[in-house]
């Protein structure tokens, strides 16, 4: 079974080169979206993991990825993440929020964007991964919308969407199972950017 988290496969830790804060505070935790914030289904997948999560972005399946190629992940601060589960145990849904040395998350946005370009589309275990920008100026430039693909050959497509917000060096990327509906996407969104302030 593949599973989308902006690729296939994440990597489990920090490379040497990365420079971090591990330890997060309970500022950096308030930036996180509840799970009734994603609707009423929603339930938080166990208590949010602090420390440096992998960068979202990782595409280590993606033949033409890289990841020394994206240096802005080494300039992370620190990050908070929280997964979120539905009643029914469908697609789990997923949020990472980072902070950036100064300069740096305007890098990462740039480096996101690369990412999808490269790796717009690759095979991985007989199934097709493909990326497409929705919208690059999302919610009047205050981020951008991706839609991420897994075309499988035995079976229904899966259908993600990644919300990526940046305000001042936070970066904020929320991973949405399709909704089947763009205004529930909007919605989550909306309550994303109001969490950043």
């Amino acid at each position: 079974m593949l599973v989308m988290a902006a690729g296939c496969h994440r990597e489990s830790g920090a490379g040497p080169d990365e420079r971090h804060t591990a330890n997060a505070d309970r500022g950096e935790l308030s930036l996180l979206l509840g799970a009734g914030e994603l609707g009423a289904d929603w339930h938080e997948g166990g208590a949010p993991r602090t420390g440096l999560p992998p960068w979202p972005w990782e595409q280590d399946s993606c033949p033409d990825y890289r990841s020394s190629d994206y240096p802005a992940k080494s300039h992370r601060r620190s990050a908070v993440e929280r997964y979120y589960r539905l009643s029914d145990g469908s697609s789990p849904a997923h949020h990472v929020v980072e902070t950036y040395e100064p300069g740096w998350a305007e890098r990462n946005v740039d480096d996101v964007r690369r990412v999808i370009l490269r790796c717009a589309s690759y095979s991985v275990l007989g199934s097709q991964v493909s990326f497409d920008v929705v919208d690059p100026h999302y919610l009047k430039g205050a981020g951008m919308l991706i839609r991420g693909r897994i075309a499988h050959a035995d079976g229904p497509n899966t259908v993600t969407y990644f919300v990526m917000l940046k305000r001042g060096e936070t970066v904020s990327t929320v991973r949405l199972p399709d909704p089947g509906s763009q205004a529930v996407v909007d919605s989550i969104a909306a309550r994303a950017v109001a969490r950043l302030g």
